[in-house]
Formats: structure tokens, C-alpha cells, sequence
């Protein structure tokens, strides 16, 4: 398992992600707009989850 340095990356990860999808920060993705013709809003949710996952791929790749 990870120790150190790679755990803390982790938590961080894990904290972000928390924060990223909870309310107050997706009431902002909220808006009557369109990207590529999709909605804002499930763009905006694949996008941070897809960034997510790339983030913890790099993480666990790494080490």
C-alpha cells in the first residue's frame, strides 16, 4: 500500500472530490447554458469526475 507521501495525495484527492461535489460548489455549475449542445451542468460532472480519475491514475502510477 502507499505510504507517505502517496497517501497524503490521496486524502487530498479524496477531499477534493469531496468538495467538488457538494453543493455550494455545484450550485455554480447551475446555468441555463450549453457546451458542445450538453447541458452545463452533467458536462461540467463528467468533466471534474473524469479529472478525478485522471488525477488518481497519475497518483497510483507514480509510485
Amino acid at each position: 500500500m502507499l505510504e507517505g507521501l502517496g497517501a497524503q495525495r490521496l486524502l487530498a484527492l479524496f477531499f477534493a472530490g469531496l468538495s467538488l461535489f457538494n453543493f455550494p460548489l455545484l450550485a455554480l455549475w447551475d446555468r441555463d447554458a450549453l457546451v458542445f449542445g450538453v447541458p452545463l451542468f452533467p458536462a461540467a460532472l463528467f468533466a471534474l469526475w473524469a479529472l478525478l480519475i485522471a488525477l488518481l491514475a497519475l497518483i497510483l502510477e507514480r509510485g
